[in-house]
């Protein structure tokens, strides 16, 4: 069995350990705060109307949107004449 390596996937990812750690824990946070106002809104569906979609609207933004973005501009720049 190989051994688990803590900067493989950060690297797999264009990120350092460090910045991976920043990221999943940033994550993390606004999954956890946007579920919790979910719970919240189930007992009282007139809180939060908008909190969970808008969390995951901006999850997604950041994780997929951002990452298309970055990989277009890579690819603009490895395209370019030195």
């Amino acid at each position: 069995m190989p051994t688990p390596s803590f900067t493989d996937h950060p690297a797999s990812v264009g990120e350092t350990y460090t910045e991976h750690m920043h990221t999943a824990a940033w994550f993390g946070w606004r999954m956890l705060v946007g579920s919790l106002a979910c719970f919240v809104h189930a007992l009282l569906p007139f809180l939060f109307t908008r909190t969970g979609s808008t969390t995951i609207a901006q999850l997604h933004d950041r994780m997929v949107v951002n990452r298309v973005r970055a990989e277009r501009a890579a690819g603009v720049q490895a395209r370019r004449p030195a």
